[in-house]
C-alpha cells in the first residue's frame, strides 16, 4: 500500500423508478467498455451532495433530489486505471425532479453518433443485475447490497 499517493473520492447516483429499474451508465474510458452507476469524481472544495447535483447536470442535463445515503466503500480499493490512487465511492439514492429528459436504451453501449459520445444510459430491473455486468469491485459489492435490500422489500 505504500505506493498509494492520493485518493479519488467518487459520488454515484442510485436512481430507481417505480418498476424497480435502476439507471445505469455505459461508458468507454481509455478504450475500456464499462457499465457503472452514473456519477463521478469529487472536486476540491466540493461536498458529496454538491458533487452529486453537479454530476447530474453534467450527465443528464437535469436536476435531481438527493434522497439518502446507501453505501460508502468500506474496504481498500486501488483504482483500476491508476496504480498510485485509492478509490473511495459514495452511493446515494436520488430521484429526478422531472420525468427523464434524456435518451435511455435497452441496449448496452448504445452510443449516439459515430462513437464520439462515449456514454449511454439504460434502465435495468434490479433483480436482473449481475456482478459480471460491472468492471469495478466496489460496484459489484453495491449490486449485492441492492439486490439484498430490494429482495427484502418485495
Amino acid at each position: 500500500m505504500n505506493t498509494i499517493k492520493r485518493f479519488s473520492i467518487r459520488a454515484y447516483h442510485l436512481i430507481i423508478n417505480e418498476n424497480n429499474e435502476i439507471l445505469l451508465s455505459d461508458e468507454v474510458h481509455k478504450g475500456v467498455e464499462m457499465t457503472k452507476f452514473p456519477g463521478g469524481g469529487l472536486e476540491f472544495g466540493e461536498g458529496i451532495l454538491d458533487c452529486l447535483k453537479r454530476e447530474a447536470i453534467e450527465e443528464f442535463k437535469q436536476e435531481i433530489e438527493v434522497l439518502e445515503h446507501f453505501y460508502t466503500t468500506d474496504f481498500f480499493q486501488r483504482a483500476v486505471f491508476f496504480d498510485d490512487v485509492q478509490v473511495v465511492n459514495v452511493y446515494y439514492f436520488a430521484r429526478f425532479l422531472e420525468p427523464i429528459q434524456f435518451k435511455t436504451s435497452p441496449l448496452k453501449f448504445d452510443f449516439p453518433g459515430a462513437f464520439e459520445d462515449f456514454q449511454s444510459f439504460r434502465l435495468v430491473k434490479i433483480e436482473d443485475l449481475t456482478e459480471d455486468d460491472f468492471l469495478f469491485p466496489i460496484e459489484k459489492k453495491v449490486i449485492g447490497l441492492l439486490k439484498n435490500k430490494f429482495a427484502k422489500n418485495s
